[in-house]
């Protein structure tokens, strides 16, 4: 397929990921028709439509980015200079698991400090601030990256599968993994319950309320998949833990 081609397919199959994803959330969960939310979640108010328009406008102008570099890779793939494979043989079954939780590893820590440069003063206003627009996030949000970021997003895909091996089946799941964490992170709202924060397990994961902590205090919280870098540079907000239940109030 030409380059162009797969730039206006992917530009199209990720605008409609957005609306029906981010869209659809927003809708289910903040329904004025949707009683189990309203019962569980009474602090919920629909947001300001001003803000939504803008992470929408934000989103559109990071899907013809992040189209381009999904077209790199695909025609980086039709002429066979991608690490991209389709057959289970390959490698094995063992390494598609391998290979999945180490990539999700390596973004969360590209993704770490990546993020802390963009809150540097100096930078923030030209690389991220479109993103914090929405102190208060929603579904919407989930993809409204600003150009520099969704730029880096990309690039980090593309390098990826240039130089690591990676089945499809792989790059679909990492793909979707990101879609719905995105927009679990931005619910506006935590779907657990506060001792998840605490738990052994769940501690080491970022969550809807953790994510909402970093919109509103800026140098805290800022992982993406998990809270391993947080804690160990010191950027990590304790009252996550310890006063869980109140921020939902």
């Amino acid at each position: 397929m030409n380059f162009w081609l797969y730039w206006l397919f992917f530009s199209i199959v990720i605008l409609i990921r957005y609306f029906l994803v981010a869209g659809g959330t927003y809708l289910f969960f903040y329904s004025s028709l949707n009683r189990f939310t309203i019962k569980r979640n009474t602090f919920l108010e629909l947001s300001n439509w001003r803000f939504i328009k803008k992470d929408i406008k934000l989103s559109i102008a990071a899907t013809v980015i992040l189209a381009f570099c999904s077209a790199v890779v695909m025609f980086g793939y039709d002429l066979g200079i991608t690490k991209l494979y389709a057959s289970l043989d390959r490698y094995g079954i063992w390494y598609l698991g391998l290979s999945f939780v180490g990539i999700l590893v390596l973004q969360d820590t590209c993704f770490y400090f990546i993020h802390r440069v963009f809150h540097h003063p100096v930078l923030f206003r030209w690389l991220h601030l479109g993103h914090h627009r929405s102190t208060e996030p929603t579904p919407w949000t989930s993809f409204a990256l600003d150009p520099p970021e969704a730029l880096m997003q990309g690039l980090f895909l593309m390098v990826v599968v240039f130089v690591i091996p990676l089945h499809f089946m792989v790059l679909v799941a990492l793909l979707l993994t990101m879609t719905i964490w995105a927009v679990l992170n931005h619910l506006g709202f935590e779907l657990f319950d506060s001792s998840f924060a605490r738990h052994w397990f769940g501690k080491w994961f970022v969550g809807s309320t953790y994510h909402a902590i970093h919109h509103r205090k800026y140098k805290m919280n800022y992982g993406l998949y998990f809270t391993f870098w947080d804690r160990f540079l010191d950027t990590y907000d304790f009252n996550y833990e310890t006063k869980f239940d109140s921020f939902l109030k």
